[in-house]
């Protein structure tokens, strides 16, 4: 395994990628409603990420990706990709942002509700988005990555949620997937002990029924097995001497 510890000139550019990746979040929010399709909302974060913040979107052509960022609904668990199927109200969906400035990635997602959220839809996106907090308390300079992953899955497992174990975050900086993988179970105390100066990536994803997942003949889409609802939220974050910055912060956003 070889991490690489970013510069502080490498950092700064991760904090512009970041920023950037954020700022598409922010701007996609007021189209997210019922009646719009997916693929729309492709077009117009693409639009704006080459057109306004220059820059690249990261998973267009990425191993033969179709679009421009990733759209996952309702039992769907990560890499749904965008179509003609348009939101319905009751609906939750995840869109997923990476984009590339001067080399250098940034990477975030958060989950909507499509209109009025049902009592369960609510619950699992609430329930992730305390997943992610729970995991990025722990990201400081000597915590391990155990660490991170236990508490994300006791925090899920003990309010009756399971947590998908085939996909995880990851390093992130020139490269869009970097060494070391970031685990949303474990074990406290073990694997990789976080060092100043590292980035990476935490993105619990969680089901509210059973964390068996399947791929759809797409070869991309995830969903759950027993088609129960699934929510995912994601991060950017650089090791500090005394904890952690939080690079894909949004506007009005606290941790």
């Amino acid at each position: 395994m070889s991490i690489l510890i970013k510069t502080p000139e490498e950092i700064e550019k991760m904090r512009v990628a970041g920023r950037l990746a954020a700022q598409v979040l922010e701007m996609i929010e007021p189209y997210v409603k019922p009646g719009v399709t997916t693929d729309k909302l492709d077009q117009l974060c693409h639009d704006f990420i080459v057109n306004e913040q220059r820059a690249i979107p990261a998973p267009l052509n990425y191993h033969g990706f179709p679009k421009s960022i990733c759209t996952s609904i309702n039992f769907q668990v990560c890499h749904g990709i965008p179509c003609e199927k348009k939101l319905k109200k009751g609906d939750i969906i995840n869109i997923d942002i990476t984009v590339i400035k001067d080399e250098f990635h940034g990477d975030t997602s958060m989950m909507f509700h499509v209109g009025e959220p049902s009592i369960k839809g609510k619950r699992i996106v609430d329930v992730s988005h305390e997943c992610l907090i729970e995991g990025i308390k722990l990201v400081k300079p000597g915590s391990k990555l155990g660490d991170i992953g236990e508490a994300i899955q006791n925090y899920a497992e003990t309010r009756g949620f399971s947590v998908v174990r085939e996909y995880c975050g990851h390093g992130i900086g020139r490269g869009f997937h970097e060494d070391p993988q970031v685990m949303h179970f474990g074990k406290a105390g073990t694997g990789v002990t976080l060092q100043e100066g590292m980035t990476f990536t935490i993105e619990p994803m969680i089901n509210i029924g059973n964390r068996q997942v399947k791929v759809l003949k797409d070869n991309w889409t995830v969903v759950t097995k027993d088609h129960s609802l699934s929510a995912q939220w994601e991060h950017t974050l650089l090791v500090t001497p005394v904890g952690c910055e939080v690079l894909t912060l949004r506007e009005g956003e606290t941790i």
